[in-house]
């Protein structure tokens, strides 16, 4: 079997210190750096070239959605696992549009993140059961915006879903990963689209048609 490298990152030494020992323990598997803040995790990745990036997501600084989509887009071959103790929609679904390919929270079975891993150097994708669940709800859930709203892009209508939610500006960058601008363009689309003239008309709007029910 070809040995995979993997770099570690994660800001907790005594987490860095048991996945070291759990991935000494297979044969095929070689840490090759480890990174406790998400620019080094970038920067590493671009001098060692891993296979596969284990990554937390609270880091300081630099945090692992931003890194995993910087190392998505400046190192396309190499594979994003997140492993964290967050498990809620917002995490999970920023770290799939930032281009993570794993996702497993910790306290899962060792065999569980060795094999996240290997799948994921393999080319696929693969999600703890509990992140599965909730990703196969989210696809399947009937999107009653698009009937109501039909002259909105899909991205419009996620904003609009956040803005309903009472997202501000600022946690919509982060959670889509763009950059402000750009949130600041969908918004003014929305607007102009809706024929509303402020945010809270737009809320106003977006809820009666039954987005932001969270």
């Amino acid at each position: 079997m070809t040995t995979l490298r993997v770099l570690l990152a994660d800001d907790h030494p005594v987490v860095l210190q048991g996945l070291r020992a759990l991935l000494a323990t297979t044969s095929h598997i070689d840490v090759v750096g480890e990174a406790r803040d998400g620019a080094t995790a970038v920067s590493l990745a671009g001098d060692l070239s891993p296979d596969v990036v284990v990554m937390d997501l609270n880091m300081p600084g630099c945090n692992g959605i931003e890194a995993t989509r910087r190392i998505s887009q400046e190192q396309p071959g190499v594979g994003v696992v997140v492993l964290t103790m967050f498990d809620d929609d917002d995490s999970v679904f920023a770290a799939m549009r930032a281009g993570a390919r794993g996702y497993v929270l910790k306290g899962a079975d060792q065999g569980d993140i060795v094999r996240a891993i290997e799948t994921v150097a393999a080319g696929s994708a693969v999600f703890g059961p509990g992140v599965a669940r909730r990703i196969t709800e989210f696809m399947t859930r009937r999107p009653a915006d698009v009937a109501a709203f039909p002259l909105l892009t899909q991205r419009e209508h996620e904003v609009l879903d956040l803005i309903a939610t009472g997202r501000s500006n600022s946690d919509i960058t982060r959670l889509l990963v763009v950059s402000p601008k750009t949130v600041r363009n969908h918004i003014s689309n929305i607007f102009a689209k809706l024929q509303v003239a402020d945010r809270a008309e737009a809320i106003a709007r977006a809820r009666a048609a039954g987005l932001g029910d969270r």
